[in-house]
């Protein structure tokens, strides 16, 4: 059985970057939330309420796929967000239907060091520069829960680190 690793962290926490290191350092198949959605939705995010609509259209597909690429004893990677207790019950109840171990990395950052790194994905990715603002960050940053003990989760946590 494969093992499931998915990631908690602010927006510009660095996620994205994190799961590729992941997905290379444990031989995982990474799936990219942002890859899919511009697949099966190209042009069709301009507001939070997209995303999130989206988002939620495209898990039930995802979740059968990714059940049976673990039951093969692959590992996944998940760049999708685990940012609060629902979208972490959504990835335990998968690992729960199949009995597979997961892992919960939770990238623990500033608020300030977030913003750093997002007005630099602004430079480097300019299609994203209308998406990924202080205000989007905000408002994004209102929705998200901390990881705790009650969830009965593997966490492993990384607390200001850089990128």
């Amino acid at each position: 059985m494969g093992t499931l690793f998915f990631f908690c962290g602010k927006m510009g926490a660095g996620k994205s970057t994190w799961s590729q290191r992941v997905a290379s350092d444990h031989h995982g198949v990474h799936i990219s939330e942002d890859n899919w959605l511009a697949a099966h939705y190209p042009a069709q995010i301009e507001t939070f309420d997209d995303y999130l609509r989206l988002s939620r259209a495209i898990k039930p597909f995802m979740k059968q796929h990714v059940q049976q690429i673990l039951t093969s004893g692959t590992n996944v990677v998940r760049d999708f967000p685990a940012n609060t207790v629902k979208q972490r019950a959504w990835f335990i109840s998968l690992c729960n239907e199949i009995d597979c171990p997961h892992q919960l990395i939770y990238l623990d950052i500033s608020d300030e060091q977030c913003l750093t790194q997002i007005a630099k994905r602004r430079l480097e990715q300019p299609e994203r520069a209308n998406f990924d603002t202080e205000a989007v960050f905000r408002h994004v940053t209102g929705f998200f829960e901390c990881p705790s003990d009650h969830e009965k989760l593997n966490i492993v946590s990384h607390k200001d680190i850089g990128l």
